[in-house]
């Protein structure tokens, strides 16, 4: 075999390889090694037919497809191997040339992982994110708590307030005709969270428990169904249970029940405590995204749209187990929003471009400063995390699965990263 490599800009390669007919033969007795049990001639039990008799009766050329599938596979990965430095990131593009008695020749096209011609990122002077946590942000925080732990008290004597929750039946028609899913019983709905058409939650105030009320509204011209969308229907309404909130007072009694307090001051400087280690956390984060963008405004890489792709595809799968949790199906999340795939995939490829970039650069800093990762630093991770399962070490390592390990080191040599940007740039 015969071959060369020629980078085409910085992230595709060309691979041109030829064999003679000596090798090419092989391939051949190989294609037909490998279906001569499907070859049938009278006089030949299964997997018997020669191969001279083959050539003689049907030509060579039978051959040569399979031929031509096996000596691509076998010598695309021979080169591979050869040439080490080769980070190939997507299934080639195959160009045969020629193809015959005499051998054949034929070009590979492929994505390579880019190279990255690396900015300054030492020296460089980038703007402190404040950590500063403000009053009104501790007093919002424990107002979350407080809601949280809101009691929701039946009401009988009374008609519907603005943040009463109620349980009502409702039917749904537009011009006299009833609507697919505009009919419920027993339905749940908080009065002035805006979860159903705009004006509905308005119109109930006032009724009582009861009581009928004909709701009229106007879907949305955006509404996600088009049936619906920009039209007027009218909802009997029915309401059978009311509840007003009820929250728990702010004292120190409160605060014991929550955990570990003894008065409402040591409950608020907890928050005030956890607050500010999350500020901290959050302004650190933000200066190392400044810092990469930094970088990146003079780093040079030519991108290739395979890892663009692969970059949205994994938004799509956490976008998808998110929306799961939810109980809601990433296509639906579509339909509702009036999206489709290509939509999202447009609107989302230049974040995913973004991420690429860094994710190159980061990769290519710890490259060109030979960050590595140690075992010793390895087996300390592990060891944390078993006393934190209340196991041997040993024993939990032999548990562990590839993934796992792979996150540690990830861990490790990103802490490693970041701690050396750190030293060699300055926030102020």
């Amino acid at each position: 075999m015969e071959y060369s490599v020629q980078k085409i800009g910085g992230s595709k390669v060309e691979i041109s390889f030829k064999i003679e007919k000596d090798e090419w033969n092989d391939c051949i007795a190989k294609a037909y090694d490998k279906n001569k049990h499907n070859y049938k001639i009278e006089g030949f039990r299964s997997g018997k037919v020669p191969f001279k008799l083959l050539v003689n009766r049907y030509g060579i050329e039978m051959f040569y497809e399979d031929a031509l599938d096996y000596a691509l596979n076998k010598y695309y990965s021979e080169i591979l191997e050869k040439e080490k430095d080769l980070e190939v990131i997507s299934k080639p593009d195959i160009d045969v040339k020629t193809v015959g008695e005499e051998g054949i020749s034929a070009v590979f096209t492929t994505d390579i992982y880019p190279e990255v011609t690396l900015g300054d990122y030492k020296g460089l002077k980038i703007k402190k994110v404040s950590s500063s946590v403000q009053e009104s942000e501790i007093d919002s925080e424990i107002s979350k708590v407080i809601e949280s732990h809101a009691r929701w008290i039946d009401i009988a004597d009374r008609e519907i307030k603005i943040n009463d929750k109620i349980i009502l039946d409702y039917s749904g028609s537009v011009d006299g005709v009833m609507f697919e899913g505009g009919t419920a019983e027993k339905a749940t709905l908080d009065i002035g969270s805006g979860q159903f058409i705009p004006g509905f939650e308005e119109q109930l105030i006032g009724v009582r428990i009861a009581e009928e009320k004909n709701v009229e509204v106007t879907f949305p011209v955006d509404y996600h169904s088009k049936d619906l969308a920009g039209k007027k229907a009218i909802f009997k309404c029915i309401v059978h249970e009311i509840k007003e909130k009820q929250l728990p007072e702010l004292n120190d009694d409160f605060a014991k029940d929550l955990g570990d307090y003894e008065t409402l001051e040591d409950y608020k400087k907890s928050i005030r405590e956890s607050m500010e280690e999350k500020a901290i956390e959050k302004a650190k984060y933000e200066e190392e995204n400044l810092l990469i963008e930094k970088i990146a405004e003079n780093t040079i890489i030519d991108i290739p749209d395979v890892l663009i792709e692969q970059e949205i595809q994994r938004m799509i799968n956490d976008f998808s187990i998110r929306m799961a949790y939810s109980g809601l199906k990433f296509e639906d999340y579509l339909k509702y929003t009036g999206s489709d795939m290509d939509k999202f995939k447009n609107e989302h490829k230049e974040e995913a471009r973004e991420s690429v970039k860094a994710r190159l650069i980061l990769e290519a800093i710890i490259k060109n400063e030979n960050l590595t990762v140690e075992k010793e630093e390895v087996d300390k991770e592990v060891e944390l995390l078993a006393k934190s399962s209340g196991k041997n070490m040993n024993d939990y390592k032999n548990e562990m699965k590839e993934d796992q390990i792979a996150r540690i080191m990830n861990k490790i040599i990103g802490d490693k990263l970041f701690d050396f940007l750190r030293k060699n740039n300055t926030f102020e």
